[in-house]
């Protein structure tokens, strides 16, 4: 493949948080990832290595390649180039050790299942695809459902609830898989101010636990306070650090490409971290 006319970035040196970790330790390492649709890059030369134990969050701009990412480390889409290792393993025989929560927007939620049937399919990992959830496995999903809020409507037809209510059954379905690496593709997105408290609440209280979450978000004002790492993307990597390090107004005017609506709001973004 030609090297496509993409936004250009130095090279980023993203081993620096993960020295000393053994490659077991590691949760996720992506090298030279690069991914097409119809002969179009989405992403570029992608190389990312993530330490364990952090909440980051993964910002650009619209098209820049955020949930093909995620996409790309769960196998889901084919790449082009490049491999994605989880916990020192390939993703395919590894992925029975993460989460995933996609795009509200990617699920087809007219399916005839309801709530306690979604979030016990996060046990067949642990289960086997035909074995049948024991008392142990609805017990976790109970309490996985009681963390979201969500229990009251176990009965109820996904279909039937509100975009808020179903983020978080997804959410819920996530937990029940008892993942040490979790990616979660704009869990805020169409939620109401107490679901997205929630969910940052959630996503806290498993980075207690030592696990890692990488989280497509699109809201900057809030970035800032949300995680402890960021991943600045642009069909490239164009950084990745501590966030209090990498959310600069030059680092995001660099991954925005000087898009003025955003860049206004990065500028906001910025002035209320030093005040």
């Amino acid at each position: 493949m030609n090297q496509p006319n993409i936004p250009l970035s130095d090279h980023v040196q993203t081993d620096k948080w993960t020295k000393g970790l053994s490659d077991a330790e590691v949760p996720l390492e992506v090298h030279d990832l690069t991914v097409a649709y119809h002969h179009k890059p989405v992403l570029y030369g992608v190389d990312l290595r993530i330490p364990p134990g952090k909440l980051i969050g993964i910002i650009g701009p619209n098209g820049a390649g955020k949930s093909t990412l995620i996409k790309a480390i769960m196998g889901l889409i084919p790449t082009d180039s490049g491999w994605v290792r989880l916990f020192g393993e390939s993703n395919k025989k590894n992925l029975r050790r993460v989460g995933y929560v996609p795009q509200r927007e990617s699920v087809d939620w007219d399916f005839p299942v309801n709530v306690m049937d979604v979030v016990l399919m996060g046990r067949y990992g642990k289960l086997g695809l035909f074995k049948r959830p024991k008392k142990q496995d609805r017990d976790i999903a109970c309490a996985c459902l009681e963390k979201v809020k969500m229990m009251p409507y176990a009965d109820r037809q996904i279909a039937n609830l509100s975009g808020g209510q179903q983020q978080r059954v997804f959410l819920a379905r996530a937990l029940a898989q008892e993942s040490d690496l979790y990616l979660m593709d704009e869990p805020f997105a169409g939620v109401d101010a107490a679901t997205e408290s929630s969910i940052i609440s959630l996503l806290h209280e498993l980075r207690k636990q030592g696990k890692t979450i990488l989280v497509v978000h699109h809201d900057l004002p809030t970035a800032r306070n949300y995680f402890d790492m960021l991943v600045l993307l642009n069909m490239r990597l164009v950084d990745f650090g501590p966030t209090e390090e990498v959310f600069t107004y030059d680092k995001l005017q660099k991954t925005y490409g000087g898009r003025l609506t955003i860049l206004s709001e990065v500028a906001d973004a910025v002035r209320q971290t030093k005040s």
